[in-house]
């Protein structure tokens, strides 16, 4: 397949492709969460013109990581049903036109947040992109099948960055944050992995249910969903949220774990799929709670 000849698909834009490998639903839900940084940072409203360049800043750094990770992972992507679809797996982009997509869109990035946010969030956003695109995407998935695990932390600074943004420092606040979706990485991700594990045996990747096995792996989600459920009360204990957020953290964290131990007792690939969707839904509904309880809750005392 030629890689300096790769044309557009009939059909398919060169913009909608080059939108394609920015993975914009990923990015959405990270967007989201530094978002949710930010927000949380101010104990009124914040900065609306700071924070919509700050978004500006993650957004583009984070599709540069995206498409990093198309352009590295581009032969395991077509052997897999889920990714075979993509521009760079299909051919439709050739590896330089991928590798400068990403390039303009970290520098560019890079540089909304150093001039107009502050150099701490340009520094840890750009130590985000290499962690995900270079540490965990090259170095980690394809030799650990505990690449989630570790690469997770890469995943979770979506709201120290929102927070370093408004703030120029990284709080106890931002962090426990991290830690909330660094706990929720795995099972949301292994819940994905159980029911496409034939796609991960044909790529060659390590995935735990192929080293470990489906069972070890149903038992892993469960664990790390009963840890994620503790971690997700630490903004009530910490009295960063009140009532209102911990009334949700119990409810949802409670769904998580019911469909977690159905997981781990009686698995089927269809109970893999909805604890999949669930665990979205969960990360959104969560933080949500703790917004609604940011702004709410000051009025309710």
């Amino acid at each position: 397949m030629s890689q300096t000849l790769a044309t557009p698909a009939p059909g398919t834009s060169r913009w909608a492709q080059y939108y394609a490998l920015t993975k914009p639903r990923v990015v959405q839900l990270i967007v989201f969460c530094a978002l949710i940084g930010m927000l949380l940072a101010e104990p009124g409203w914040p900065d609306w013109a700071l924070a919509g360049i700050a978004t500006l800043g993650i957004w583009l750094v984070a599709s540069a990581a995206a498409a990093f990770n198309c352009l590295v992972e581009q032969h395991i992507d077509s052997k897999m049903a889920r990714t075979a679809w993509r521009p760079t797996a299909k051919g439709e982009l050739s590896s330089l036109q991928t590798l400068l997509f990403s390039a303009v869109l970290c520098a560019v990035g890079s540089a909304v947040l150093y001039f107009w946010v502050n150099p701490l969030t340009m520094w840890l956003t750009f130590g985000t992109f290499v962690g995900y695109a270079v540490i965990y995407t090259l170095v980690l998935k394809p030799m650990t099948p505990q690449n989630i695990v570790i690469g997770g932390a890469s995943g979770a600074m979506p709201p120290v960055l929102g927070w370093a943004a408004m703030r120029n420092d990284v709080g106890p606040e931002a962090l426990m944050l991290c830690l909330i979706i660094f706990l929720w990485t795995p099972p949301h991700f292994w819940a994905l992995a159980l029911y496409r594990a034939e796609d991960y045996r044909k790529s060659g990747l390590p995935m735990l249910p192929i080293t470990h096995g489906a069972e070890f792996t149903r038992l892993q989600v469960l664990l790390y969903t009963l840890v994620l459920f503790a971690a997700s009360l630490l903004p009530f204990v910490y009295q960063m949220s009140g009532w209102l957020y911990l009334a949700g953290a119990l409810a949802l964290g409670a769904v998580f774990i019911g469909y977690a131990w159905q997981l781990w007792r009686d698995y089927s690939d269809a109970l893999a799929r909805r604890t999949f969707r669930y665990s979205i839904w969960y990360l959104s509904l969560l933080f949500a709670a703790l917004l609604i309880d940011h702004y709410l809750m000051p009025w309710l005392r």
